[in-house]
């Protein structure tokens, strides 16, 4: 496999992303990769800044505010994480990165989805990733996970119909884009989850 890879995971809250990228971080590391692991909105002060706004249920904000922020955000990281460490010949695992904003922002807060891509064009100077994971799962079975984490953002105390939306708009993310994005049942036993991810890596490159 070449040494330099950028993989995203995406999926509703509470699906295992952040668990399942350590495991991979570790696959990797023990067949000689250099691994970055980061997050989205954040990864530089500034953009950790910027989550704790966006996320902040204290502070309402009008879709289109929030869109600007999310690539603010985005475009920091780019430039600073994400692209140097690709450079440098580092693979990158990325917690929500493009699709996040497509889903939350476009499909269910209703921006149009052509603007939203010319506005993350710019952000992200066309970067896109090699492979996503889109980590899926009926939001209703992943309230416990939520619950058990003890953490609520904005996005989680807007309730479980809008997590339906979340789910259903990834869902055609990647009906649109089956070569790049791969849909894991989250509900899976994790190492089940990370047999299949590290499968499909290794089928894939």
């Amino acid at each position: 496999m070449t040494k330099s890879l950028f993989i995203t995971f995406e999926g509703p809250d509470g699906s295992g992303k952040t668990t399942q990228i350590s495991r991979l971080a570790q696959w990797l590391e023990q067949r000689g990769f250099a691994v970055v692991c980061t997050r989205e909105p954040g990864g530089t002060p500034a953009a950790e800044r910027i989550r704790e706004i966006v996320l902040d249920p204290a502070l309402p904000i009008k879709a289109e505010a929030e869109t600007l922020l999310y690539l603010a955000a985005r475009a920091e990281h780019v430039e600073k994480i994400i692209v140097p460490a690709l450079a440098a010949g580092k693979t990158v695992l990325c917690d929500r990165f493009s699709d996040s904003t497509l889903v939350y922002q476009g499909i269910t807060r209703g921006i149009d989805l052509k603007t939203l891509r010319l506005l993350n064009g710019f952000a992200t100077k066309g970067l896109e990733p090699d492979i996503t994971f889109l980590l899926d799962a009926d939001p209703e079975h992943l309230e416990l996970r939520r619950q058990e984490r003890g953490i609520q953002d904005r996005f989680e105390l807007e309730g479980i119909s809008f997590q339906q939306k979340v789910r259903k708009g990834f869902m055609q993310l990647a009906g649109e884009d089956k070569k790049r994005i791969k849909v894991i049942n989250a509900l899976q036993d994790l190492d089940a989850i990370t047999k299949e991810i590290t499968m499909l890596i290794e089928q894939r490159f």
